[in-house]
C-alpha cells in the first residue's frame, strides 16, 4: 500500500472542482487534500478520509468484461459476473484500473507538486477576477497536509489569488497558527458542542476545534470566518446541540455568518469503496426543521445561509 510523508513540495490531491460556487464567494477552485483525522459518521467525502491512494469501483460504468480480473497478478480480484475486489489482497499497484476500458475502476489519490497544483488553479485566474472569486483548499482536512498547504497559500498570495480554508479546525495550535496570516476567508466546521458526543460520531475530541476557533476569532475580522455547521437528524440538529452550538458562538468576537450544511445521502460513494455505511438509515432534515434551526440563529443576530 502507498503512504506518503508530508512535505511542503508533494502533497496527495484527490479531487479538483473547478467552477465551484458554494465554498466560498465567487467563482472557484476547490482542491480537494487527501487525508483526515476525523472519521465522521456522515462524511460527503469518504474518499478523502484515508491519507493513500485507494480502489474506488463504479458498478453502473462496469460492462463485465472481466479484464481487471486478468491482469491482477495478486489475485486481488475475484470474478463472477461482477468483479469483487479483496481489499486485505490488494497492493494499489493500480494495474486494473489502468486496464480498464470504462473506468469502472479508479484510483482515488494523486501525489501533485505545488507548481502542479498552482498551474491548475490558475487556468482560472480570468473566472476569479470577474466574479471575486479563488481557490478553495477542502477535504479531507488541508491542516492534515499542513507544511503542502503552507506552500500553495504563500505561492498563491504571491499571485494574488484568494484563498479559502475549508477546515473542522482539527490540528495543534503551531500548526493552525501558521496557517492564519496566509488564509483569507475560513470556512470552519462546528458539528456537536459535547465532547462526549463529538468523539463517538467523529472519533476525535471536540478540545483543540473549539481552542482554535476562539483563537481565530480573536486573531481575524468577522467577515474572514463563516461558521459551517451540518444539519443531521436526530445528531447534530437537537435543541441541545444547536443551543449549546449558539452559546459558544456567541461567547467569540466576530463571528457573523452561519452556514447550513443538510445531510444527504452519500452511501453510493461508501460502496465503491467498500467501506460501511453507518448512515443508511438517516433521512435529510425537513425544510420545516432547517428553517426552525435558521430562525434560531437569525435571533441571535447573525446571518444565515443553507447550501
Amino acid at each position: 500500500m502507498k503512504r506518503f510523508n508530508i512535505s511542503e513540495k508533494h502533497g496527495l490531491i484527490f479531487d479538483t472542482k473547478r467552477y465551484a460556487i458554494h465554498d466560498g464567494p465567487g467563482i472557484r477552485t476547490t482542491i480537494f487534500f487527501k487525508g483526515c483525522p476525523l472519521n465522521c459518521w456522515w462524511c460527503h467525502n469518504p474518499e478523502g478520509i484515508e491519507y493513500h491512494e485507494e480502489l474506488m469501483y463504479f458498478e453502473y460504468q462496469c460492462m463485465h468484461c472481466g479484464t481487471c480480473y486478468e491482469v491482477c497478478l495478486e489475485n486481488a480480484i475475484e470474478f463472477d459476473e461482477s468483479p469483487k475486489i479483496k481489499r486485505k489482497l490488494c497492493t494499489l499497484c493500480g494495474d486494473c484500473s489502468s486496464s480498464c476500458p470504462t473506468t469502472a475502476l479508479r484510483m482515488v489519490g494523486e501525489t501533485r507538486t505545488v507548481d502542479e497544483v498552482i498551474s491548475e488553479i490558475e487556468k482560472d485566474i480570468l473566472f476569479f477576477d470577474n466574479s471575486e472569486g479563488g481557490v478553495t483548499f477542502s477535504g479531507g482536512e488541508p491542516l492534515y497536509q499542513n507544511t503542502f498547504l503552507l506552500k500553495l497559500l504563500k505561492e498563491c498570495k504571491k499571485k494574488g489569488i484568494h484563498t479559502t480554508l475549508d477546515t473542522s479546525g482539527f490540528a495543534s495550535k503551531k500548526v493552525f497558527a501558521s496557517v492564519i496570516e496566509h488564509v483569507d476567508l475560513f470556512l470552519y466546521d462546528l458539528k456537536l458542542i459535547d465532547e462526549n458526543e463529538h468523539i463517538r460520531y467523529t472519533g476525535v475530541s471536540n478540545r483543540v476545534i473549539l481552542d482554535n476557533l476562539r483563537y481565530l476569532a480573536n486573531k481575524r475580522k468577522a467577515e474572514d470566518i463563516i461558521i459551517r455547521f451540518p444539519v443531521i437528524p436526530n445528531i447534530t440538529d437537537t435543541n441541545r446541540n444547536v443551543e449549546g452550538i449558539l452559546d459558544f458562538i456567541s461567547s467569540l468576537k466576530g463571528i457573523k455568518e452561519i452556514d447550513l450544511m443538510p445531510f444527504h445521502d452519500v452511501s453510493e460513494k461508501y460502496y465503491r469503496l467498500d467501506k460501511k455505511y453507518k448512515m443508511d438509515n438517516q433521512e435529510s432534515p425537513t425544510k420545516k426543521r432547517l428553517l426552525e434551526i435558521k430562525e434560531k440563529f437569525e435571533k441571535k443576530g447573525y446571518i444565515v445561509k443553507m447550501n
